[in-house]
């Protein structure tokens, strides 16, 4: 029997993400040094205390209501209330497997063609090519942090004016590049989407790794009834394992709550009884959560700005993160040098790098640029997150001797890639 397959799903293939965390560890495993700069999972332990209440309620095993359990929604308003001044109510909340799931679905019933400023996460795109959407990447500048401006967002749209409804998708703070909007460039945006009728999916997974000047601040401030907010477990809780994401839209959004409702009682049914109830905790107001997520962004950020600067010191051109744990440098100083080995690609120049200098980074043409932008996607997370956590509060300063000891990957990582710029002719 020959089988017929959705032409959509059949051009797809396994996101780069996940592929280059199975071909590190493949290689480790062969007992190959390999620096993994190429996945970005927080190394921290789920916080003490979340483990607890998981462990405390294994005996949950019934079906919980499609939307999520009740009392975690409604932490879930709490928390943002707090922190971020967002007015949720529990009933304008999903629960999901992971908000990589809940955006799909968002995507899936939303109309109109996806607007995704470059460079941006790998699945966006993907997702929206499973449902026959139009993807429209709209490539940012360096000189800019790589943030998308009001300007370019007007022409895009503009370019659209037949579709009667847009979607934007923005990470912040952001993967691949570590920025993060300020308040100002927010309500730029905003004023934009608004005028050109853009349902915004702000996808704020990193809101709690935020180590910027100012808090983060979201077009749910600016403009409610035209966004939809994203965020989950995985990185600030550094639980991705839990699958544990949120939806979360103003009162005007509604009819599409009402719609996901129903798709997800078609689909997932509902998250696992003992991790929506464990998640309260991670939601709480209390101490212990939120001085770990503190400590653990801290980390985070001495990691990241100690490679800013390696990176900016060996000539290559990056922009300094605010957020998140990535960085994206550019190898395009050397763009001459790669090409007189026969580099041209940025998957070609990621590819020499794991092979020449044991480093794992991801292409930016993953990343929605071009593949002649000789840049990469860089996750700041190898080393031992828990050895790394525990001696952090030991010291007042992360300095660069503190990383050599606790976080050698990290240094190390950086030397080969010196290294291997060096050894170019």
């Amino acid at each position: 029997m020959s089988i017929v397959l959705n032409p959509h799903v059949t051009t797809l293939k396994e996101s780069s993400t996940l592929a280059i965390n199975q071909k590190a560890m493949r290689l480790r495993q062969e007992g190959k040094k390999v620096y993994h700069f190429g996945f970005g999972q927080s190394p921290f332990e789920v916080p003490p205390s979340v483990q607890e209440a998981l462990m405390q309620n294994t005996h949950h095993k019934q079906y919980l209501p499609t939307l999520g359990l009740p009392e975690l929604r409604e932490q879930i308003c709490a928390f943002y209330k707090s922190n971020y001044g967002y007015s949720f109510s529990p009933e304008s909340i999903i629960i999901g497997p992971g908000s990589k799931e809940l955006i799909f679905q968002a995507v899936f019933v939303l109309e109109g063609a996806l607007i995704i400023p470059a460079p941006s996460w790998v699945s966006y795109g993907p997702q929206a090519h499973l449902r026959g959407k139009q993807v429209v990447a709209v490539p940012t500048k360096r000189a800019n942090g790589y943030k998308l401006t009001p300007e370019e967002l007007d022409a895009t749209c503009m370019n659209l004016i037949s579709d009667k409804q847009k979607i934007l998708i923005l990470n912040n703070p952001n993967n691949p590049t570590g920025n993060v909007y300020t308040k100002k460039e927010v309500q730029e945006l905003a004023k934009v989407c608004k005028f050109h009728n853009v349902v915004v999916i702000s996808d704020e997974i990193y809101s709690l790794v935020n180590f910027s000047d100012e808090p983060i601040h979201s077009f749910m401030l600016e403009y409610p009834e035209g966004t939809i907010v994203t965020s989950g477990l995985s990185k600030g809780f550094s639980a991705g394992g839990y699958r544990l994401g949120f939806l979360a839209t103003a009162k005007e959004l509604s009819p599409l709550i009402d719609c996901l409702k129903a798709m997800i009682s078609e689909t997932f049914s509902a998250v696992s009884a003992p991790i929506q109830y464990a998640s309260i905790k991670a939601f709480s107001l209390e101490d212990d959560v939120l001085k770990y997520v503190q400590s653990c962004t801290r980390i985070h950020k001495a990691v990241g700005k100690y490679m800013y600067k390696r990176f900016i010191d060996m000539g290559l051109n990056c922009v300094e993160p605010h957020g998140a744990f990535y960085l994206y440098p550019d190898f395009e100083n050397f763009k001459e040098k790669l090409e007189k080995i026969g580099v041209t690609t940025s998957t070609q120049m990621c590819d020499m790098l794991l092979d020449k200098a044991g480093v794992a980074v991801l292409p930016s043409e993953d990343f929605y640029h071009s593949k002649y932008y000789l840049s990469c996607r860089v996750a700041t997370v190898d080393y031992d997150g828990a050895h790394v956590y525990s001696e952090s509060l030991k010291v007042d300063s992360l300095d660069e001797d503190f990383l050599k000891k606790h976080a050698p990957n990290i240094v190390d990582g950086c030397d080969a890639i010196e290294e291997f710029l060096k050894n170019l002719n």
